[in-house]
Formats: C-alpha cells, structure tokens, sequence
C-alpha cells in the first residue's frame, strides 16, 4: 500500500494581502469571500487540496491586524489559534506595502514554526529590483524555508509553491476525503457569497457592522432551492443604504448572490433576502458561534 501524507497549512498575514484570492486560485472556485473592504474573511475556512498523493488542509485565516471591537478580536484570535496545529505556515505578504510594522509583529509571533514560508504576491506590480530588499529583510526576521515570488490573482509561481508545501506534509492518513473540497459548512458559504456582494456594491457607505445569516433552505419538487437569508444592521441608516431607493440595491445584491450560488452548485435557485435591524447584534454570542468564532465576554 502506497504511503499517504497529510497536514495543515495556516495562511496568515495583514489584511488585504491577497489571502482569500490565493485560496480562490488554488481551489479554482470561490472558497473564500474576496472584497474591497478590508477584514472580511470572518472565520478559519478549510479548503483540501491533491497535489499527488499529498493532501494540503489549508486554513484560510482573517486578516491580522490592531484589534477594536469584539469582533475584531474574536477575529484576530481565530487567526492565531490557527497555527497551533499547522504543520506549515504560509506567511502571505502584499509587495507592493512591504514590510510593515504589523508584518514584523506578525513575524516575531510566527518565527519559531519548523515549517514556516513567505509568499510575496502581487509581485507583477513591482520592479524586481524592489522585491530583492524585501526578500533579504524576511530572511532576518525569520528562517523561512522559502520565500515565493507570486501573483495570485494571475496564478503566477502558485503551482511551483504547492509544490513545496507538499513536500514538507507528514505521513499521514488523509485527514478529509482524497478530493479537493472545502468543509465551510453550507450554510455559513451562502451567507459569505451574499455578504460579498454587499460589499462589491456598497463598499465605500457601508461600514463592517453587517452580518448575513442563511435561516433556511428549502428544495422544492423540482429541485429548486429557495434560501431565506438575513442581513443584519445597526441602524436604520445602513438599512437603507443596504435597500437603495425602490429596493434597486438589494435586487443587485440578491441577482448577483444568486447568480453566484447557481454558477457553483450548478442548481436553479430562488434566494429570499430581509434586512433587520439587531442594534446590538456584535454582543450576541450566537452571532460569533455561526461563524465558527468564539465569543468573549
């Protein structure tokens, strides 16, 4: 019997580095939501990965950065709690910002992982000759394994990284399935697609103070799904901008949502959305427990 090898890769980094659009990239479908905004990926979301006989867990973190709300740190603690059982670290850095002072903080939090790697993205946008310092800054902050050159968006030096990363995955019975998938709970998927277009659509007004909760989905005779879904405000305020004059932004969210969900699933469906306004919706525990985060007091 051939050998197996399996393990956990945590991607980490700051915000907007390019985290969920590499994990997009590898999957070759959405796993994770990609936005405008900043702080957007709300929980751990798992995606497997084949590269040969090797399976690649990868936890797609939220963005690191100077916590403030509850929801923030509940956010920012996932993210760490993350590394606990990685048996790699992927360290994903935006080039065109450099090394700030949150990436060596960060660094100084990660630098002792015996599997611990830099991918510098969006490395299409700048001179080599500006990639080179980075590079030699990283390799004293830390020892990294390796340092990637890539650009996720264009899938440029991805396939070449996977590689690597395979290569230092334990033997190991497989811990999912031997097929690519991701293990974000149904549910919880539906409702990042919908909150994504929230933020594709409205992003300069609204704040982050939004959540989308799926409360049900139902199939009907023909195999049509309908999905009652939820999107929680704190105001009034946001509830209109969320609406638009004569319910315009909502139909865009919900068509582009729906479009979304049939692409991928490859199913017709009719998708419900209401806006509520829950006032003090970040202080309920139910909330953070939806989302697979936890709730501190």
């Amino acid at each position: 019997m051939s050998k197996t090898y399996s393990g956990f890769i945590s991607i980490i980094g700051p915000t907007n580095a390019g985290k969920s659009t590499l994990m997009n990239q590898i999957m070759g479908r959405k796993v994770s939501i990609v936005s405008h905004k900043v702080q957007t990926t709300r929980t751990n979301l798992r995606a497997i990965k084949m590269v040969g006989n090797r399976q690649l867990v990868f936890v797609d973190t939220p963005g690191v950065f100077k916590p403030g709300r509850r929801l923030d740190r509940a956010m920012v603690g996932a993210a760490m709690d993350s590394l606990a059982d990685a048996d790699a670290v992927l360290l994903i850095l935006d080039s065109t910002k450099g090394i700030t002072d949150t990436v060596r903080g960060l660094i100084e939090k990660i630098k002792d992982h015996k599997n611990l790697f830099v991918a510098l993205n969006k490395t299409d946008a700048v001179r080599k000759s500006e990639l080179l310092p980075i590079a030699a800054e990283l390799n004293e902050l830390a020892p990294f394994r390796e340092i990637f050159m890539i650009s996720a968006m264009k899938n440029d030096g991805v396939e070449k990284m996977l590689g690597a990363l395979a290569d230092v995955m334990p033997e190991s019975p497989y811990l999912f399935e031997a097929h690519d998938a991701t293990d974000v709970p149904d549910n919880l998927y539906l409702a990042e697609l919908t909150r994504e277009k929230i933020y594709r659509y409205i992003h300069q007004e609204l704040p982050y103070h939004i959540n989308v909760v799926t409360e049900r989905v139902d199939v009907d005779d023909e195999g049509v799904l309908d999905i009652y879904q939820k999107i929680v405000v704190q105001s009034e305020g946001h509830k209109k901008i969320i609406i638009g004059r004569g319910g315009i932004q909502l139909q865009k969210i919900g068509t582009a949502a729906r479009h979304d969900i049939q692409d991928q699933w490859g199913v017709n469906a009719r998708l419900h959305l209401f806006v509520r306004v829950e006032p003090n919706w970040e202080d309920v525990a139910e909330n953070y427990t939806d989302q697979g985060l936890e709730f501190k007091k």
